[in-house]
């Protein structure tokens, strides 16, 4: 998966690339020892011997002293080529070894033996090799080729180099199609709103249906995209509608024609659900950042997925299949425990004991708007929605506290409102047929 701070996972990525391939691919290590061979036959650490190293493949030389311990470290030099190591000790006669390789691990190692001090320079080398002689002085032929190891080793790092620079052009190449994809997709979502609120069904249709095209085309780069997956679910659950209110608008359609113009709403309203929970359980999935910058990212991702993920949800159950009422009511309290609008949490709530209501889940649904009734006693949707269902139970030893419940509905609401003209006639129905007539309760405003 291509992760969310999608471009810094792509530096991070190259950095390693470029780091594998500057220390193991340009450059090797040299490290040796120069020891003087004693009478006795044993060799001991010769310190502040001087160091040549001279590469003869092409022009280059490098000049360093032992320590203490006789040691010498060249800790970058070229990787591809060959060296000439030489010693030369004040006390000793010149050591030297040939063909050696740098970056094999390998320690180069220099035996000299007591001498004037006289030093080898790099022309006394060439003269020697065009002669075929040695030099004078100690010689040794170095490591002169790879053993199988160290070639699986170094083939080994070329291969995972290689792995990375593809990984990395992969990662760029899909965050080019994200990048381009989802603004075109953001741009025909906002053509196709802007059509749907001037009444231009047909219109809005194509746009919606053309940034699905767009988010699909960059979900099929990375399919793991929340932001993609949301936007997507919006532009699928606005096609939806769009289809569903032609089908009842239309009057010139057959049962057949009709059946089938709700049945491809359906297919958008459950597509748009299947969309939106897939964001929500990549967002759930991923570690929530530290940087501010991202932290904000995140955030907006997060709460534009709950949200969208509520309200398909809502229409999902309410308009293809009831039975997905509870992963309905989880998607709302996700979405409602993280809005911090007072204003929108109350309607989600609203929302989702309606869903539950429509569902058929009518016991559910009271529990909900109860709570909402409790919390704001004069909320005239909780109200209304709490009486209809205890009426809609059909238990008739609940239809006391459903009229309750409705009149106080009617005392409180605007006249303007759609569903006040229903309520009363619930009432009439209630009192004619069930001889049930609203009782006075006490006022419910809730104290401050």
């Amino acid at each position: 998966m291509i992760h969310k701070n999608i471009l810094g996972t792509i530096a991070a990525a190259m950095v390693l690339a470029f780091a594998a391939v500057s220390a193991s691919a340009q450059v090797g290590e040299l490290r040796g020892h120069v020891y003087m061979q004693q009478a006795d036959g044993n060799k001991a650490p010769l310190a502040d011997a001087v160091i040549d190293v001279y590469r003869t493949d092409v022009k280059g030389e490098y000049h360093t002293k032992t320590n203490k311990k006789g040691e010498f470290v060249f800790a970058g030099l070229p990787f591809v080529g060959e060296y000439t190591i030489v010693a030369s000790h004040p006390t000793a006669k010149a050591g030297y070894v040939t063909k050696f390789k740098v970056g094999r691990n390998i320690p180069a190692e220099i035996t000299v033996t007591p001498g004037d001090g006289s030093k080898l320079t790099l022309d006394d080398l060439k003269n020697a090799a065009a002669t075929g002689s040695s030099a004078e002085g100690n010689a040794k032929t170095g490591n002169t080729g790879e053993s199988a190891a160290e070639r699986a080793k170094r083939e080994e790092l070329i291969r995972k180099n290689a792995e990375i620079e593809a990984n990395n052009k992969k990662i760029t190449d899909a965050n080019a199609v994200i990048n381009r994809t989802f603004k075109a997709g953001n741009d025909s979502l906002t053509a196709a709103v802007a059509a749907s609120k001037a009444q231009n069904a047909d219109e809005a249709i194509q746009k919606y249906t053309e940034a699905v095209t767009q988010y699909d085309e960059g979900l099929a780069a990375d399919p793991e995209q929340p932001a993609l997956l949301t936007n997507k679910a919006q532009a699928l659950k606005g096609r939806a509608i769009e289809k569903f209110n032609q089908a009842i608008r239309a009057k010139n359609l057959d049962d057949a024609a009709k059946t089938a113009a709700f049945d491809a709403a359906k297919a958008d309203f459950k597509a748009a659900s299947g969309a939106s929970n897939k964001a929500v359980e990549f967002i759930k999935a991923q570690t929530a950042p530290t940087d501010p910058t991202e932290v904000a990212r995140y955030n907006a991702n997060k709460y534009a997925a709950f949200a969208t993920n509520a309200e398909a949800m809502r229409l999902f159950v309410s308009k293809v299949d009831p039975t997905q009422a509870e992963a309905g009511l989880t998607a709302f309290r996700d979405y409602i425990a993280l809005e911090q609008d007072p204003a929108k949490k109350v309607k989600a709530q609203l929302d989702s004991a309606q869903m539950l209501l429509d569902s058929g889940a009518a016991d559910k649904a009271f529990t909900e708007f109860q709570a909402l009734v409790t919390a704001q006693p004069d909320n005239p949707d909780a109200n209304l929605g709490a009486g209809l269902a205890l009426f809609a139970t059909g238990d008739k030893t609940r239809f006391q506290d459903a009229a309750n419940y409705l009149q106080h509905f009617v005392d409180v609401a605007p006249e303007t409102h759609a569903m006040k003209a229903d309520a009363k006639a619930i009432l009439t129905e209630l009192k004619n047929t069930e001889k049930v007539v609203p009782e006075k309760t006490p006022p419910r405003r809730k104290r401050p």
